[in-house]
């Protein structure tokens, strides 16, 4: 393994002044404190080591970038290979670099140069061993199981079917049986990967154990400027704040479901069969809100047919996102976002759906990978994307290890805190929809309901990801429960079930692309809080004085000045800091959600009173 030693061969300009600062005002026989001396030589040698490891990982990163974008937009065996390749080499210098880190003690060294290190040791999401040959095969696993999820098909009524037009059936078909066999049929491509994904949380542990953490789990939640065990705690904390609200909804919606359907299919009482619910994995429900929709008045048009109507395509959808940040006064994004992005799936090439926001050079060649449709969901996610690169680029003037969310869930809430935005008065002032159109207060219940189905209903799944992955990497479930296990904990977090038995062999959570692609979701959870405590800030230095739901702050030059203030710090100061300086506290806080929601809290329980709810 390569080390990296730095041991300045002359004493620095700064301690020499520091000598001679120390015998110029003192007493005649005043003694340079050894220690004190001792200390800044360790600093600067800490820095040292700090600016080469940067300047690295920053080389290495963007070749690897460009190979895992090249894999992700054309999935081949050669740049399948070439991803592999370069995955491996960065982990490599990553791990050995890390572990070259643990010559300092962090204790001893100024909070900056402590801050870099711990971001050093504990940022690698996959990290591998450094005996011969781990990185190497760790790489393989990852990609392998990258490529068998973005490729997955399966027979459906005599024909191959992809993810696409599964999620699509999923969405509209009310047929219990054909649910079933699609809901089956996507969770079959998952079976193969367990024993490769066994492989990989072997590796990985044994990595994560040389950088001094006891498990893979450990390491992930030393991230958030806390210890572990508070941080587990602080989550917990914060879903006691929001759960009375999801069980309402779960009541409410298995209510509606059981009339649907009818007492064969989702009986009134227990958990809910996760096929119903509009959407392949059951995290957000508004899919099937033609079922569950309220009594009372909704909007008069649909999102998706007045995108449609009005001749919106996928780039014009991706330019009003845009429209949305530069009303703010943020800049607009560079040309090269235009010439390198992949806005819809390109023909003849198989690539990765799944939407994502990407920063090849760390400093302006942002781009987002998407198949995006004309419809209301992906209105949503293209504004969610373009935060990730908004947020990037307000961070790029930042030193490498820094380029980054004060934690990773600021990452993911700010995008969908702009996202809240898209209100009825939003849609107005875009001219999608007319004055006249714009539905009154008596619609606020079912405009609550609609986005309660993504944003509540979502909380207990992103919760339920990263339970059964700490399970999965403190060992504490074994491979030959993985699935059991996935399924007890949907269970007992989200109150749903398989539409019918799981094979032996069912790998359910590698269905989930965040499993198979090794993304800690805990950023989704903290996301989904934050955003609405990112959302009640804007509109409180907007001067908004309406409901919390109607507020859109698009245009606001000075809640935008503030928010890029916010962006800019990226990871250069513990996240209570950052999030301090929007929002005027230090704790993630979910009352801005209880609030936003309280409406529908009212309708929720009226409508299921004399209910048994819970499962």
């Amino acid at each position: 393994m390569m080390r990296h030693v730095f041991k300045p061969a002359l004493k620095s300009a700064s301690l020499i002044a520091i000598g001679l600062a120390l015998a110029a005002c003192g007493p005649a026989k005043t003694t340079i404190d050894p220690d004190a001396i001792a200390m800044e030589e360790r600093a600067i040698e800490a820095r040292a080591f700090l600016d080469d490891a940067e300047s690295q990982i920053a080389a290495k990163s963007h070749i690897a970038a460009q190979a895992y974008w090249d894999q992700a937009t054309n999935i081949t065996p050669e740049t399948s290979a070439a991803a592999a390749q370069q995955g491996a080499e960065f982990t490599k210098l990553v791990v050995s670099l890390a572990n070259a880190s643990k010559d300092f003690d962090v204790s001893e060294l100024p909070p900056a140069e402590a801050r870099k290190l711990q971001i050093l040791r504990s940022g690698i999401t996959l990290p591998a061993p450094s005996r011969e040959g781990a990185a190497e095969e760790l790489a393989d696993i990852t990609t392998k199981l990258d490529a068998t999820y973005s490729t997955g098909k399966f027979m459906f009524q005599g024909r191959e079917i992809d993810l696409l037009e599964a999620s699509r059936i999923i969405q509209e078909s009310r047929d219990p049986e054909e649910l079933k066999a699609v809901w089956e049929g996507w969770h079959s491509i998952a079976a193969p990967m367990a024993p490769d994904y066994t492989r990989m949380v072997e590796i990985a542990n044994e990595g994560a154990r040389e950088l001094g953490y006891p498990s893979l789990d450990q390491m992930w939640l030393s991230n958030y400027d806390m210890p572990p065990a508070q941080m587990e705690a602080e989550v917990q904390r914060l879903w006691s704040q929001v759960e009375p609200l999801y069980k309402e909804l779960h009541c409410y919606t298995r209510g509606r479901l059981n009339s649907y359907y009818g007492e064969a299919v989702q009986p009134a009482a227990g958990p809910i069969r996760a096929d119903l619910l509009g959407n392949m994995w059951a995290q957000q429900w508004s899919g099937v809100y033609d079922i569950l929709q309220t009594d009372t008045p909704g909007p008069s048009y649909d999102l998706s047919e007045r995108l449609n109507e009005k001749g919106y395509t996928p780039l014009q959808m991706v330019q009003t996102a845009e429209a949305f940040f530069t009303s703010l006064g943020l800049q607009a994004l560079p040309q090269t976002f235009w010439e390198r992005s992949m806005i819809t799936k390109p023909e003849g090439r198989e690539v990765v759906c799944h939407a994502s926001a990407w920063d090849l050079d760390d400093f302006e060649d942002v781009r987002i990978k998407m198949c995006t449709q004309v419809n209301a969901e992906d209105f949503q996610t293209v504004h969610h994307e373009l935060g990730h690169n908004y947020y990037q680029l307000a961070y790029r003037n930042q030193d490498h290890l820094y380029k980054n969310g004060a934690h990773d869930g600021f990452h993911e809430a700010i995008g969908d805190f702009v996202a809240l935005s898209i209100t009825p008065e939003y849609l107005e002032q875009i001219g999608l929809i007319t004055a006249e159109e714009k539905p009154g207060a008596d619609a606020d219940t079912a405009l609550l309901l609609n986005t309660a189905l993504d944003k509540i209903a979502f909380l207990p799944f992103a919760l339920s990801v990263d339970s059964w992955r700490w399970d999965v990497l403190s060992g504490e479930t074994a491979p030959e429960n993985y699935n059991q296990s996935w399924t007890d904990i949907r269970l007992k977090n989200q109150g749903i079930i398989p539409p019918g038995p799981r094979p032996a062999d069912a790998f359910d959570p590698g269905a989930k692309y965040h499993i198979p692609g090794n993304t800690p979701y805990l950023r989704y959870f903290l996301s989904f809080i934050m955003q609405f405590q990112f959302h009640k800030a804007a509109c409180e230095q907007a001067g908004w004085e309406g409901p919390l739901h109607r507020c859109s702050i698009y245009g606001n030059k000075e809640v935008g000045r503030r928010f890029e203030e916010m962006m800019e710090a990226g990871m250069s100061q513990p996240w209570p800091d950052t999030l301090e300086k929007f929002t005027g506290t230090r704790e993630m806080d979910g009352s801005a959600i209880i609030e936003y929601f309280d409406p529908l809290m009212v309708y929720l329980k009226e409508e299921n009173a004399g209910q048994s709810c819970g499962w």
